[in-house]
């Protein structure tokens, strides 16, 4: 029974270590460029354009910049910000809020997680 239990907590440690990836100062940079090509159309880090500025967006309320109209459901939102809730947002934003005007989505996890990272880099996290 140890040996089973030491393999069976050698094995959820590897996965842990092996899953888990810091965010990375390569990934905020990769995240930059990401946000540069694909974001910039409609989002600023500080000013409101198609979309809301989304400097300080990390760990900001949803629905929370006063000078930008939101869709009733974003207003509805509720939600703070983080890695989780921008990766869900990022993933299918129709889903997170059907009423929403964002088209747009990244498929691509590790997109996802280079834009997050800067975003989170941008906003001083």
């Amino acid at each position: 029974m140890t040996r089973l239990t030491l393999a069976l907590f050698a094995i959820v440690a590897a996965i842990c270590v092996f899953t888990t990836r810091p965010v990375s100062a390569q990934s905020a940079a990769a995240g930059k460029d990401l946000f540069e090509r694909r974001c910039t159309g409609c989002h600023a880090l500080d000013r409101e354009k198609e979309g809301p500025r989304l400097g300080g967006v990390f760990g900001r309320p949803s629905g929370s910049v006063g000078t930008f109209q939101y869709s009733a459901g974003l207003k509805k939102l509720h939600v703070t910000w983080d890695a989780a809730t921008l990766d869900k947002w990022l993933t299918d934003p129709e889903k997170m809020v059907p009423d929403t005007d964002m088209a747009f989505h990244l498929a691509n996890a590790d997109e996802r997680r280079a834009v997050i990272a800067f975003l989170k880099s941008s906003s001083g996290k």
